[in-house]
């Protein structure tokens, strides 16, 4: 699977919904953000990112227009990972809407991800992680993450 993007234009909010694997084959600077006031990058369909696509990511993000605001949206854990460690994943201008959070049951081995909506589970100040859920079955998971780390990125606005 290779990489490539698709753009729904709404005014002057655009929605970039990427898709595939982010390599040293991520070409994204073919777009003119200019005129484009918000611009929301949908990460749902991205499979993985390795380092020379967050080469080529930092680039890109560092050379949109200032004023620019970005939205990161349903970013898997692989992208929440990339946001804490590397700085200027996520730019000064931009915020994380929505990302996945790991939960994992040890009786039945099985790993579900769980959508974390600004909001809902967490705010600018707070967060709202249940420490456990059930999945379909009535299986209780329990989070998969180191809550400190992983969460970094909220507190760091």
């Amino acid at each position: 699977m290779s990489f490539d993007y698709m753009i729904n234009k709404k005014g002057d909010v655009w929605t970039m919904h990427l898709k595939g694997h982010m390599d040293e084959d991520v070409k994204l600077d073919q777009v003119d953000f200019e005129e484009v006031k918000c611009l929301e990058i949908d990460f749902e369909a991205v499979a993985s990112i390795n380092s020379c696509g967050i080469r080529e990511w930092i680039k890109w993000i560092s050379e949109l227009h200032g004023g620019l605001e970005l939205i990161y949206k349903n970013c898997p854990k692989f992208i929440v990972d990339q946001i804490n460690m590397i700085a200027g994943f996520l730019p000064d201008n931009g915020r994380v809407q929505s990302f996945y959070v790991p939960y994992y049951s040890e009786d039945s081995d099985r790993e579900k991800m769980i959508l974390f909506t600004e909001g809902k589970e967490y705010t600018s100040n707070s967060i709202n992680a249940p420490e456990t859920i059930q999945d379909e079955s009535g299986e209780e998971m329990e989070i998969d993450v180191i809550e400190s780390k992983y969460f970094r990125f909220l507190q760091a606005g």
